[in-house]
């Protein structure tokens, strides 16, 4: 390909080394220039100085460091960055988008595992997997479950999605082929939208209260702060399951761990407040809780779907076309 633009890397370089494959570097080498496939994990080494000062496109990753006014004079030929992952908010000043830098994101990469481990959390929440897997291995026996769980099993139960993000929105697509009611709280989403999504919008506290299992995908915003607080979590029904994949932050954790002491409710968590709990946490043993380390998200391989899609925007972007998951600045104040 002629006029090959300059591309440099910024991510953690473990996170390169896993991400992108022999194919991927074939492909990315035939649609730019790669003067140094090592990625930067600082701008304040020498060798990026001399790579910002050539870079047209900033591949980034996990781990990238703050792209603000000062990087941004040293980078004068810059034209766009291209984010491997989901949020760019913790690497990209808003002097950014002033300056009319391009930016996309693997957001929608990123959604699918965090879909698809939500979609079994849901299944398997609504067979009260959790709980007769505890009941099993202590009775040893045969039992006629559904007298011990009533209302067990997933037909014509009610799921309860918060947030119709790129996550969002793929669990209420990939829940269709099941006989299962989809409600949807999103401020941003009129009852004609959710209609369209094959949804019913709901007001948060009555979809609370309605739910078998309320998952979570809002983003960590300033208005979603303990969206999930005391009040909210009362309201759900008894032997319901709250799923979060989001982010702790959304979810009012001290007020969590009391519903779930008392044994009322049950809770998948993939995200916590803080992130890695402390090892006194009661999480960790409460017999009603299934936690896992953050791993809903691209992880392994699944890093490599990001890389696809990272490099189907570059190639947009090299041939004069419009980025498909542009990032505008508009969208900071409502994205995660």
């Amino acid at each position: 390909m002629q006029n090959r633009p300059t591309i440099a890397l910024a991510m953690l370089p473990m996170l390169n080394a896993e991400l992108m494959t022999d194919a991927h570097w074939s492909r990315l080498e035939a649609l730019c220039r790669v003067p140094d496939r090592e990625a930067l994990t600082t701008f304040a080494e020498p060798r990026a100085f001399d790579l910002l000062a050539q870079a047209e496109i900033l591949l980034t990753g996990w781990g990238c460091p703050m792209i603000d006014t000062h990087v941004l004079d040293q980078a004068p030929q810059l034209r766009a960055v291209v984010h491997a992952a989901g949020t760019v908010k913790q690497h990209m000043d808003p002097v950014c988008w002033q300056r009319g830098i391009a930016v996309t994101a693997a957001a929608a990469a990123n959604a699918v595992p965090v879909a698809e481990y939500t979609l079994a959390a849901i299944l398997f929440a609504n067979k009260r997997v959790l709980r007769l897997q505890q009941r099993y291995r202590e009775a040893r026996e045969f039992r006629w479950w559904p007298m011990e769980f009533p209302r067990l099993g997933n037909y014509r139960k009610v799921v309860g999605i918060v947030g119709a993000s790129h996550v969002g929105r793929k669990v209420i697509e990939l829940l269709r082929p099941f006989d299962l009611s989809v409600v949807l709280y999103d401020p941003f989403v009129d009852a004609t939208a959710a209609a369209a999504l094959g949804v019913r919008k709901l007001e948060l506290d009555d979809l609370m209260r309605e739910a078998d299992v309320v998952s979570l995908h809002a983003p960590a915003l300033a208005e979603t702060r303990h969206l999930i607080d005391r009040r909210r979590l009362a309201l759900m029904r008894d032997g319901a399951t709250l799923i979060n994949t989001a982010r702790g932050w959304i979810v009012d954790h001290a007020a969590l761990e009391e519903e779930l002491r008392s044994g009322r409710i049950d809770a998948i968590l993939d995200t916590t407040e803080p992130e890695i709990l402390p090892a006194e946490s009661p999480l960790y043993e409460l017999p009603n809780v299934f936690l896992t380390p953050h791993i809903a998200g691209s992880m392994g391989v699944e890093t490599q779907r990001m890389a696809d899609l990272a490099l189907d925007e570059i190639e947009r972007f090299v041939k004069g076309k419009e980025f498909r998951y542009a990032i505008r600045a508009e969208d900071l104040a409502r994205i995660a």
